[in-house]
């Protein structure tokens, strides 16, 4: 598969039509949809029927350059699980959003700033993207220390979606952080 992206530890790729039970084993650990399902496991029948056909659909979408990534360490090729750089259904291709979702395993190696900080720069110097937002649950900390170590920023509270109620930390919301291209520049500028 043609890399999408690499980093000095992680190659990020397309997903194929076969890549299902990657998928299903990443969304399968209680840890790893904690603030997404409240740990139920998304059923594989969904992954196969729903989640890989509409991740396939992205990349014809935009064409290539937008859309969720498989993650595998550059060494060994293990998979960690996957980023996305996507607009929203519909919107604007100048407004995207940055995620991840990673192994248990990946956990606590920089994988997911080293990876935000690269898709960051894809973004703003060879996709004409002006604004990168990410969304997290209030409880979610892991996750928003990724997105402030890149430089982005709370701009809005978030309310609890009505398919996250059961989730813990609901009752709290989210917030949504956002940088824009400028920002970044400056940012790139002033280090060092």
């Amino acid at each position: 598969m043609e890399t999408y992206l690499q980093t000095d530890r992680v190659t990020l790729r397309r997903f194929g039509a076969d890549d299902a039970d990657l998928l299903i084993e990443l969304d399968s650990d209680p840890a790893v949809v904690r603030y997404l399902s409240g740990g139920a496991p998304t059923a594989p029948e969904v992954v196969r029927e729903r989640i890989l056909p509409s991740i396939l659909t992205g990349y014809e979408r935009w064409s290539g350059a937008f859309g969720v990534f498989a993650a595998h360490e550059t060494d060994g090729g293990a998979f960690i699980g996957w980023f996305c750089l996507r607009p929203e259904p519909g919107g604007p291709l100048d407004e995207v959003e940055l995620g991840y979702r990673l192994r248990q395993a990946a956990w606590g190696n920089g994988y997911a700033t080293e990876v935000s900080a690269a898709l960051l720069e894809k973004a703003f110097t060879g996709l004409d993207v002006r604004t990168v937002w990410g969304a997290t649950m209030a409880l979610n900390t892991p996750s928003q220390r990724v997105m402030e170590k890149v430089g982005m920023a709370v701009v809005e509270h978030l309310g609890t979606p009505d398919d996250m109620l059961a989730v813990e930390g609901a009752e709290l919301g989210g917030h949504r952080y956002e940088i824009t291209r400028e920002q970044w520049e400056q940012r790139r500028a002033a280090r060092p």
